[in-house]
């Protein structure tokens, strides 16, 4: 073979990946493990304009050898890229990782549509228009599944259930549009369950749903710990970041896993009841001898004083009350000998406790006494969104 048909070859053979979603922190650590995994593959990110000067440093951090950064937006045609560079990356990509997104309850419900919904149909048509895609990996949530109880299959979607908050809901008509899509296109749907922080060092961009109600029992300055509001005998089900990101890995390179979906999940939660114990143990707090009920404590933290505060905790508490059991035998199965699964929240219950104080000192001098310390991305997030 002549050194051009070499070339031209080893191009065709080449991975070239493009990731919607950063700076995220999710699309951060994953952008990380694929230039671990392969440092020469080529790489591209998808952002925002407005967010790129504020993360060069970040984006030099990455030091991949052929990673490049295009401009644009999920809810435009095209993701908002030129015609050059939309038949470019159509012509090379290989892997397509969609984990932009809107999750912040604030934003207006039309925003979150256009970003988890348009921006989900924008991409389908990005992978349509790329003759070398191996996989259309797209990042969803367990909360497809709304108000359901009970076990939940990872092949169910449409139950007739309803939603509790445009976040969910979006990401469930963007589970429908894939559906409709998924006899033509290599797709692999990905529902992670609460992510909190980092196993080994405890690192997190935001606190958000059952994470507000550990922060609060951390943080409280009282003797005696506040309620859970409940009586806590539904499964809290947290997975730490980096199994999440090491699972879409390991799950993108097989090939088994093409048109399927999986429940990224802790197979083995304990309840909302023992974890609070457990934080109460470590904090050194007296468990309360009474309960509040959850419907009790919503109606408490929607009056006017602390209704602005308090949207992320009323979020928190129809989660850690929910009796749902999110069955994960696709993901146990094609995850079994690679070294990857979901470590017990006993093992890093401390780091995330840590993480979360240090934060919380650090930050509580820079904001009015108003404000919620902990209500905004930390110190290692942006305010991207897309």
């Amino acid at each position: 073979m002549s050194n051009s048909g070499k070339k031209v070859a080893a191009e065709s053979s080449q991975r070239h990946y493009f990731v919607t979603g950063f700076p995220e922190f999710l699309a951060r650590r994953l952008v990380q493990q694929i230039l671990s995994a392969h440092r020469d593959a080529c790489l591209t990110l998808l952002m925002p304009s407005s967010l790129v000067d504020q993360n060069k440093e970040r984006i030099a951090q990455l030091g991949g050898t052929h990673l490049e950064v295009v401009t644009g937006d999920l809810a435009d045609m095209h993701l908002g890229l030129s015609g050059d560079e939309y038949e470019r990356i159509c012509d090379s990509v290989t892997d397509i990782f969609h984990t932009g997104e809107i999750s912040d309850l604030s934003v207006p419900r039309e925003m979150i549509w256009q970003a988890n919904v348009e921006g989900t149909r924008n991409v389908i048509e990005l992978a349509r228009d790329c003759p070398r895609l191996r996989r259309l990996n797209h990042y969803s949530t367990c909360y497809v599944s709304g108000d359901r109880i009970g076990v939940i299959a990872e092949d169910e979607l449409d139950l007739g259930q309803a939603f509790r908050n445009p976040y969910e809901e979006t990401k469930f008509h963007a589970e429908k549009l894939l559906q409709r899509v998924s006899g033509s296109l290599p797709i692999s749907i990905y529902r992670p369950s609460s992510v909190v922080g980092d196993s080994q060092t405890g690192e997190i961009d935001r606190f958000e749903g059952p994470y507000y109600l550990g922060i609060l029992l951390v943080m409280s300055p009282l003797m005696v710990a506040l309620p859970l509001p409940g009586e806590g005998a539904a499964p809290l089900n947290v997975v730490p970041v980096d199994f999440v990101t090491r699972g879409i890995w390991a799950l993108s390179d097989d090939s088994r896993a093409v048109g399927k979906t999986f429940h990224l999940v802790d197979p083995s939660p304990m309840s909302a009841r023992r974890v609070y114990e457990i934080v109460a143990e470590k904090e050194k707090k007296r468990l309360p001898r009474f309960t509040v009920s959850a419907k009790a404590a919503e109606m408490m933290l929607r009056l006017p004083l602390v209704e602005k505060l308090s949207r992320p905790h009323r979020a928190a508490i129809s989660y850690v009350n929910q009796l749902a059991i999110y069955n994960c035998a696709n993901t146990l199965e094609l995850l079994e000998g690679t070294g990857v699964r979901c470590p017990p929240l006993t093992s890093y219950l401390d780091k995330l406790i840590t993480y979360v104080q240090e934060e919380y000192r650090r930050r509580r001098e820079d904001v009015s006494e108003v404000d919620d310390p902990l209500d905004r991305p930390l110190r290692n997030s942006s305010d991207a969104r897309l």
